[in-house]
């Protein structure tokens, strides 16, 4: 059986290293894996960046689904159109994982807003399942998102499982802790999701604040916070989880340090906690 391992993820750079340059950063830096940014990679070409992460020994942990299903249907059918391609490249490149996030709150209220998302998104899975890819969706949990909108739509990791589960047998959960501790979730979510649904995992964590002043864009390093990471890493163990750990931290004054500074925080932080859960 694999092991899960460290990607880098394009918040560490504060957004401002370009593919290849990324897969060169997270290489130089000591990642076994980088996750892939989709419009220079693709325009690379699947030949070219499959070379590319075998030169430099890199795992490609995850791509983010390019299908605007947010907006308009003529919108989500022009992306949908082209997404054939995509899934053909994910699989070429060795990244049979497409990943997405939805909001937790909604200008529609909740059931015919999941109806869309299940619509759109099973269309989605089914074009992703010709090519064995598989699709993670991300939950998001803080409450100050779930006002956003008129209408407070899905931020738990069990209603987020029974969506996935609606949109397709290829289809799961992106976890991403920072949602999974304002989830107030646990490691009885993560054994029950099992290691078909868990498609990707992010980390970060979090203060030691009151729900009401949790601000999502204000993040810490794994380590600096109060997530319980041996019930995390404890769960994804048991379930036999072997695929990419992708630190996404915002903020944490990464936009003021120099790209390689932020890498190198999130792989050491990363690779702390993770070693001190024994996954690493």
């Amino acid at each position: 059986m694999g092991a899960m391992y460290l990607s880098l993820q394009g918040t560490l750079v504060a957004g401002r290293v370009k593919w290849p340059d990324f897969a060169h950063l997270a290489h130089h830096i000591g990642f076994p894996g980088t996750d892939i940014l989709f419009d220079g990679a693709y325009a690379a070409g699947a030949e070219a960046t499959r070379g590319l992460l075998d030169q430099l020994n890199l795992k490609a942990a995850a791509i983010g689904l390019p299908v605007d299903f947010r907006s308009t249907e003529e919108a989500f059918r022009k992306g949908l159109a082209g997404l054939d391609g995509a899934a053909r490249f994910a699989a070429a490149i060795g990244c049979p994982r497409m990943t997405t996030w939805f909001l937790p709150s909604s200008d529609l209220p909740k059931p015919q807003q999941r109806r869309v998302y299940v619509d759109r998104w099973s269309a989605c899975a089914e074009v992703l399942a010709r090519h064995g890819v598989r699709f993670g969706i991300e939950f998001v949990s803080p409450v100050h998102l779930r006002k956003r909108h008129p209408h407070e739509f899905i931020w738990r990791m069990d209603e987020t499982l029974d969506l996935a589960k609606d949109c397709g047998p290829n289809v799961g959960v992106l976890l991403d802790s920072w949602h999974w501790h304002h989830a107030e979730a646990t490691a009885a979510d993560i054994r029950a999701a099992g290691k078909d649904r868990i498609v990707h995992v992010q980390v970060a964590d979090a203060p030691n604040l009151p729900p009401d002043r949790i601000v999502d864009n204000e993040r810490l390093m794994p380590g600096e916070g109060v997530l319980d990471w041996g019930a995390f890493f404890g769960a994804l163990k048991q379930i036999g989880y072997e695929d990419g750990i992708s630190p996404e931290v915002f903020g944490r004054g990464l936009k003021d340090m120099e790209p390689a500074q932020g890498a190198q925080l999130g792989y050491d932080t990363t690779m702390a906690v993770m070693r001190k859960a024994g996954v690493a």
